[in-house]
């Protein structure tokens, strides 16, 4: 049997940030108040912002804080959704890992889930035209 367990540090630390931003997600997010070194305080639900104000250094860490910069570049929207999901996809693996599955079939699998999702989501689509007021 193969058993590899992420660096302990690291998990907890990824979780540890999608769990810190959870609960700002949704129509009924939370806000949360961040109050900087300097005394200045800020109070925001947006994923990104949260995750710029904690100031974070480790690098596991920074990895979330990065896939937040780069979904708040490429879409504009969806930080806290990429990190709560990112954060999941990491506990799901720790527990395969767990039951000794090898990284690169976790890894292959979550590819192959990954076209699986696209194909149902497109199916599940319905095909509108801009020019038709009426739909949108």
């Amino acid at each position: 049997t193969f058993i590899i367990i992420f660096p302990w540090n690291v998990y907890f630390m990824n979780v540890a940030v999608a769990d810190a931003i959870r609960t700002s997600l949704g129509p009924r997010g939370m806000d949360k108040m961040i109050q900087s070194g300097k005394g200045d305080v800020t109070i925001t639900n947006d994923g990104a912002t949260i995750l710029k104000q904690m100031k974070l250094v480790h690098p596991a860490a920074k990895m979330l804080v990065e896939l937040s910069k780069a979904q708040d570049v490429e879409a504009g929207d969806g930080t806290t959704s990429v990190v709560v999901l990112a954060g999941s996809f990491l506990e799901a693996a720790q527990k395969l890992l767990e039951k000794g599955i090898h990284p690169t079939v976790i890894s292959e699998s979550f590819q192959k889930a990954s076209v699986k999702a696209v194909e149902i989501l497109e199916a599940m689509a319905t095909p509108i035209k801009l020019e038709d007021r009426h739909s949108l």
